[in-house]
């Protein structure tokens, strides 16, 4: 009631200083307007307005801290992802260059085996050549020779002809088919 009161004496002040109107009457339009101030925040008050704006703004506010609660939940969870992959990314760097250095490795290995490989191939054509070579001049030799013993069987037999009577070639058969008949037997 006291702070009413007040309130009265500084919103009639000025009222009292125009002379005319006396403050306390219904003609005066500050009074009225005073009134109906007074009684509309009276009506807020006992609607309980003040404390539904107070919980509206708590609630409100809640709202908002528990916003920025799961705002700051997520950007440490965003962070850490962003460790996670940061950390995946160089465990894949690492495997790469590993995957690449043994990649390096094997490609010198295959070269060196490559290498070592085509020498044992050259050395092989080169032993088959020499071999080929080895054969073709035994078959040359014996080719030469069957040649020759064939030859010199023409000759013979042709010497043998001329010089050779039909006493001497029967006593060749008949010398032939005995010693054939002993080995035979």
């Amino acid at each position: 009631m006291k702070k009413l009161s007040v309130l009265f004496a500084l919103a009639a002040s000025p009222a009292f200083a125009a002379g005319d109107i006396p403050f306390f009457s219904l003609f005066n339009t500050d009074f009225v307007v005073v009134i109906a101030f007074l009684a509309f925040v009276g009506i807020l008050l006992v609607a309980k307005v003040p404390g539904m704006l107070g919980g509206q703004l708590d609630a409100r506010a809640e709202g908002i801290q528990s916003e920025l609660n799961e705002a700051r939940a997520l950007r440490e969870e965003a962070q850490t992802l962003l460790a996670s992959y940061e950390r995946k990314q160089e465990e894949v760097k690492e495997q790469a260059s590993r995957i690449v250095a043994h990649a390096k490795m094997e490609a010198e290995e295959a070269a060196e085996l490559a290498k070592e490989e085509l020498k044992s191939s050259i050395t092989r054509r080169l032993q088959a050549a020499e071999d080929q070579i080895t054969s073709a001049q035994e078959a040359a030799v014996k080719e030469v020779r069957d040649r020759a013993v064939s030859v010199a069987v023409g000759a013979a037999s042709d010497m043998i002809v001329k010089n050779m009577t039909a006493a001497d070639g029967n006593a060749l058969i008949d010398a032939a088919i005995s010693e054939t008949e002993t080995r035979l037997n």
